[in-house]
């Protein structure tokens, strides 16, 4: 329930903020503002101001949003009114009153990230871990514990910087990256690193692992920090600071050894030795198989003890003075608008995955999740999800606004409206787009909660 209720806050200030940009330039515009509506079907609540000519309402399904205004198009105007009817307007006004609502939500990005950058930003250094081999990393001889300084003289900050940064190089067709960094010993190094090797659909959550780059991390040891209530570890008598010495005799140096062991045995019973207190005691549990991208794992329903001082260490905050803060915040809004307009075109192209595309159950699992991380990662996941908006209204098809400021370009080139029986295949054309791309994502969002 919390989480829907997330994804309902979110979905309607994005719609407010979207709607309110349109509203806003429409009336600077001089068009006459029936309603404005936050979501669709049947209304539940509305209500007209005293003086005022637009029923604000809210809808009853909270996907979406929209702003009625005065059109011949969908209704006699009287001869007093045609004056503030929309159609009536010059086309530039048109094309103004349709990009507002986009450009509103970029807006909203803007201002967000401004907030957060001049607040402070939590973010883990760009510090690389073990290099993978045989992988471009390992070609270009990058190093463990080495800090990334800069990508092609773009100044790197966090890893998520990091990340994004070779994103967009490699959704740009960058086919190599040239990286500067400072080694655990304090020296400066130049590496370049090579992007070819990544196809389309690498470029995903894993594509650093392809290219060699993780984390640093501390040694995590196999000592249980916290046990899940009523989970296997806590019925087979494991406590805190339990440390795991062997498991069937094999001995277990560090957690990720442990947690492969665990993985490795569903339903296999295991005869662990633990040390408690100075105590070596024999324990025997029994991991619970799940099944996990398609393979079936064991699971405990245990988590590691980490030192909180080491995982500090590996921490920054960025912050900067509000003019800067300006700067970095369009910055990171075009770069990731730009991302994501080049996803889209790869997956268009067929290059790219539609199996990478997102439908409502996954951007609630993302709000809700975000929101229990704090006010800092939900306002991050606002902005994100506010430029992805503002991007997919812009593209040309019927129904968006990109799709009316095409038909008012076309209008512009050749001196007169477009006919209504074009204006009415647009909109087929546009629903079956919109259905289908709404159908694909719906699916793959099912897929991943199964």
């Amino acid at each position: 329930m919390i989480t829907l209720l997330i994804f309902v806050i979110t979905i309607s200030v994005l719609v407010v903020v979207h709607e309110m940009g349109h509203y806003l330039v429409a009336r600077l515009c001089g068009v006459k503002v029936l309603r404005f509506s936050v979501g669709f079907g049947k209304v539940l609540y509305g209500k007209r101001f005293i003086g005022g000519e637009t029923e604000w309402v809210v809808s009853a399904i909270p996907l979406g949003g929209y702003l009625k205004m005065l059109d011949e198009r969908e209704g006699e105007v009287a001869t007093h009114e045609l004056h503030l009817a929309f159609n009536r307007k010059p086309v530039l006004q048109r094309m103004a009153i349709a990009v507002a609502g986009p450009a509103a939500n970029l807006l909203l990005a803007i201002l967000l990230f401004w907030a957060l950058f001049a607040y402070g930003v939590p973010g883990l250094k760009p510090v690389l871990g073990e290099v993978l081999p045989k992988t471009p990393a390992a070609a270009a001889h990058f190093k463990a514990e080495e800090t990334i300084v800069s990508i092609d003289k773009q100044v790197i900050q966090t890893w998520e910087q990091m990340s994004w940064t070779l994103l967009d190089l490699a959704l740009g067709g960058a086919t190599e990256a040239h990286i500067e960094t400072r080694t655990a010993q304090g020296e400066w190094a130049q590496r370049v690193l090579n992007l070819q090797t990544l196809s389309p659909n690498d470029l995903d959550q894993d594509f650093l692992q392809i290219l060699g780059l993780q984390p640093h991390q501390p040694t995590i040891y196999p000592v249980i920090g916290k046990v899940m209530e009523g989970g296997v570890a806590q019925q087979a008598g494991l406590l805190s600071d339990d440390l795991i010495l062997r498991v069937d005799d094999q001995i277990v140096e560090t957690w990720k050894d442990w947690v492969e062991i665990v993985r490795s045995h569903p339903g296999q019973l295991l005869r662990l030795e633990v040390e408690r207190r100075g105590v070596l005691l024999a324990i025997s549990i029994t991991p619970v198989a799940i099944r996990e991208a398609g393979e079936v794992v064991g699971k405990i329903g245990a988590a590691p003890y980490i030192d909180q001082h080491e995982l500090d260490a590996l921490l920054t905050q960025v912050r900067y003075d509000l003019p800067t803060a300006l700067t970095y915040a369009v910055q990171k809004t075009w770069k990731t608008a730009r991302v994501s307009l080049n996803m889209l075109g790869k997956m268009l192209r067929g290059d790219m995955s539609l199996k990478k595309l997102s439908g409502p159950i996954a951007i609630a699992d993302y709000a809700g999740q975000s929101a229990q991380m704090g006010v800092i990662a939900y306002l991050g996941f606002l902005a994100l999800i506010s430029i992805s908006l503002g991007v997919l209204n812009l593209l040309p098809i019927p129904l968006l606004d990109g799709g009316h400021l095409l038909y008012y370009t076309v209008e512009l080139i050749k001196g007169s409206p477009l006919s209504e029986q074009a204006w009415r295949v647009g909109q087929s054309v546009g629903i079956a787009l919109l259905v289908t791309v709404m159908g694909i994502a719906l699916v793959n969002d099912i897929g991943r909660l199964l």
